[in-house]
């Protein structure tokens, strides 16, 4: 077993490696902005109060790209302090564990974990052991670990299983607020996007004070195939770089994408899963068509306080709070734009990638694409109207 130190070691070399190739940044660095909502101060899905993100990134030797990603919807003991969730599954070809739970009770009792399809059974055994260990979990006698997954085995030597529990207690270690790492880092190491190299992505909206103020965030790890379009414009089809284009070449259409969705309205698990369907939108809008070996699922929940599910309770009846049903609409476009922006943000911050098997994996090029984007007067930035503020 190789340590987590030779581990963090190998990442480092890896990533400092020169592939000479152009500055990567995040899709609004290149003025590509996606809808009419503010972002939240990060543009992350740790915009959210009280989310927090941690990776733990496995680069090792020519043939291990892979790694975890964990997400806390609060800082809590999850087991003791549940939060209301939901999944919406886009297509089902995926090894997502936890599932049926969240469907039958609609809440969430641990960190979401992202790895890879193979070790999804390992980060969950690994998930487990930490959920027993945190203090009051003494007398717990089941968990529900909620694991999604991608199949990395393009550039990542898959069989290997190479995530283990200490790589899994690291993710869930540094877990932090504030910025997100994005690109090929944890559970985004090894994936592909659209032709190109995915990864990681994360963005954020705010809704207008009139609106409730809320924030929604999300955070993706993609993994899918189909043809790339960005604001309308056919980036994919001009770049010459798209599924069927060529039936007996090589380009990966299936794959998988994990969509976990953040917010602070105080939603219950049935309009979680109305929010969580509308990122589905975004899915498809960037060029997706879910093919038939994409496991593509929406995990959705509401940070609210007030509305979290105690463990043990001295009555049977919960008072809570709910948005009602007139007032999603808002939500519903801000989990749009930030689903959409997100999956920009995963395909413009990765870098070129080696592999197994010499497999090499191109970033999406930018400045190819901003060519494009400026053909088809796809920079809405500088022409679209602003929501309102207040």
């Amino acid at each position: 077993m190789r340590t987590l130190k030779a581990t963090v070691f190998c990442t480092l070399l890896i990533t400092s490696f020169a592939y000479g190739q152009e500055k990567r940044g995040r899709a609004r660095d290149f003025g590509v902005t996606i809808g009419i909502l503010p972002t939240g101060s990060n543009n992350a899905i740790t915009d959210v109060a009280g989310v927090k993100v941690g990776h733990t990134t496995i680069n090792e030797g020519q043939n291990i790209r892979t790694g975890v990603t964990a997400i806390f919807p609060h800082a809590g003991n999850l087991f003791q302090e549940k939060v209301p969730a939901a999944v919406y599954v886009g297509n089902g070809f995926g090894k997502m564990m936890g599932i049926s739970q969240i469907e039958e009770l609609g809440n969430i009792e641990t960190p979401i974990l992202l790895t890879n399809t193979l070790n999804a059974p390992k980060v969950a055994d690994a998930l487990i052991d930490y959920m027993l260990a945190l203090p009051g979990n003494e007398q717990v006698r089941s968990v529900n670990s909620v694991v999604g997954e991608t199949n990395d085995g393009g550039l990542n030597d898959i069989r290997g299983r190479h995530v283990h529990a200490e790589h899994v207690q690291q993710a869930l270690a540094t877990a932090a607020s504030g910025p997100v790492t994005e690109g090929n880092v944890g559970a985004g190491t090894g994936t592909e996007c659209l032709g190109y190299k995915g990864g990681i992505g994360t963005a954020s909206r705010k809704l207008p004070a009139s609106k409730g103020g809320y924030t929604v965030g999300v955070l993706v790890q993609t993994n899918f195939g189909g043809v790339l379009d960005i604001n309308g414009a056919p980036v994919g089809r001009e770049l010459q770089n798209f599924y069927m284009k060529d039936p007996k070449g090589n380009y990966k259409a299936d794959g998988s994408c994990m969509i976990i969705i953040a917010t602070d309205a105080p939603l219950s698990a049935r309009n979680l899963k109305r929010l969580a369907k509308r990122s589905y939108i975004a899915f498809g809008n960037v060029g997706s068509f879910s093919s038939n070996g994409s496991g593509d699922y929406s995990i959705a929940f509401s940070t609210t306080p007030q509305n979290r599910i105690p463990h043990n309770s001295n009555t049977i009846v919960r008072v809570t709070e709910e948005l009602t049903n007139d007032a999603m609409s808002p939500l519903f476009m801000a989990v749009w734009e930030a689903t959409e922006e997100a999956i920009l943000n995963s395909m413009f911050m990765a870098q070129d990638s080696q592999g197994v098997a010499g497999n090499t994996l191109k970033a999406l090029p930018i400045q190819k694409t901003i060519e494009i984007l400026k053909k088809y007067n796809a920079l809405h930035h500088d022409r679209l109207p602003k929501a309102e503020q207040q």
